[in-house]
């Protein structure tokens, strides 16, 4: 099974090559699409986490599937891009990063939230917690309750990330950043948006302790339908 890639702007640039192809075994997805390319043009290396793909001309999640005869698109941030991020992963969070992705030179503050494992909760002394997440579903409704927040408070930048998996004592579940021309606003934003979070957006805690485990849910959320 074959699929046919496209590259623009930088990353044509650094593989010499606007469009290419390779070769797909089972099971794959898009983002491993640009594991595959960097193999092929080492240069592509460490531009992964700035990436959009597109699959036959859609925008499409990371681990979207790719198959036989598909057309798939590397994308770099865009010019004029608003630069805002929403992710969830598996893989450890980086707070310098959202800081840097939502700092301008407009903004005088901006506002970090760390979200951390605690050993305790209820009088138990907590071991670790799992994390599930609808992550297609989740970055959508991040990007959501972001317009929500930036209709509230003149924000420069939103940055929006949440760990799936076991996270030990200590390790980092949720980083929000949100940049502002001035602190009041910005400290009032991220808090706000802290909280909207935890409201409405699919990620699920299983807290594991001594002697048992426990799914952590919430009040239903109130949400409105598209319908």
């Amino acid at each position: 099974m074959r699929a046919k890639v496209r590259l623009f702007a930088r990353l044509s640039e650094l593989a010499g090559a606007r469009d290419t192809e390779v070769e797909l075994g089972e099971g794959l997805r898009a983002k491993d699409v640009y594991t595959i390319l960097c193999e092929q043009y080492p240069g592509l290396a460490g531009l992964g986490d700035a990436l959009v793909y597109a699959v036959n001309a859609e925008y499409v999640e990371p681990d979207h599937p790719v198959r036989d005869g598909d057309e798939i698109a590397l994308i770099p941030p865009v010019s004029g891009g608003d630069g805002d991020v929403f992710e969830v992963t598996a893989e450890p969070l980086d707070a310098q990063r959202l800081v840097e992705r939502v700092r301008r030179d407009e903004a005088g503050a901006v506002a970090l939230f760390y979200g951390v494992v605690r050993d305790n909760n209820l009088g138990r002394r907590v071991l670790y917690l799992e994390y599930d997440a609808y992550p297609e579903m989740a970055t959508k409704v991040m990007r959501e309750i972001a317009d929500e927040i930036k209709a509230r408070w003149p924000l420069t930048g939103v940055a929006i990330q949440h760990r799936t998996g076991r996270l030990e004592i200590g390790e980092t579940s949720l980083l929000v950043a949100v940049s502002s021309p001035h602190r009041k606003e910005a400290f009032e934003a991220c808090h706000a948006l802290v909280d909207r979070f935890k409201e409405v957006v699919p990620v699920w805690k299983k807290e594991v302790w001594e002697g048992g485990e426990e799914w952590i849910e919430g009040e239903k959320p109130e949400v409105e339908s598209s319908s």
